[in-house]
């Protein structure tokens, strides 16, 4: 199993409405090959840090993904829209499962 993190540093204010783009992706990540999970994690506090939480079948799977037509297609008004958006950044973290249930 594959595991990717995508932590979105969003101020406090924008979180609302970066949880909302999220919510239409979880829908359309139940049919991308490979992908066993998604999930989009709001912090408890306010630490300016939202999670995208991805697992996948393997490494190869992911990478399909970020390659594909549909993941271009998903983040095209992001790339078009970003001094609109209230995500000033990103940072990926990548791991490969060793142990899990």
């Amino acid at each position: 199993m594959y595991v990717v993190m995508n932590e979105l540093y969003v101020p406090v204010e924008g979180r609302e409405n970066v949880a909302k783009r999220f919510a239409e992706s979880s829908e359309k990540m139940k049919h991308v090959p490979g992908c066993l999970d998604f999930m989009f994690l709001n912090p408890e506090d306010n630490s300016h840090y939202q999670i995208v939480l991805t697992k996948w079948d393997s490494k190869l799977d992911y990478e399909n993904w970020i390659n594909s037509d549909a993941f271009k297609r998903a983040h095209k008004k992001r790339r078009e829209n970003l001094d609109k958006s209230p995500t000033s950044g990103n940072k990926i973290y990548a791991y490969e499962a060793v142990h899990y249930l």
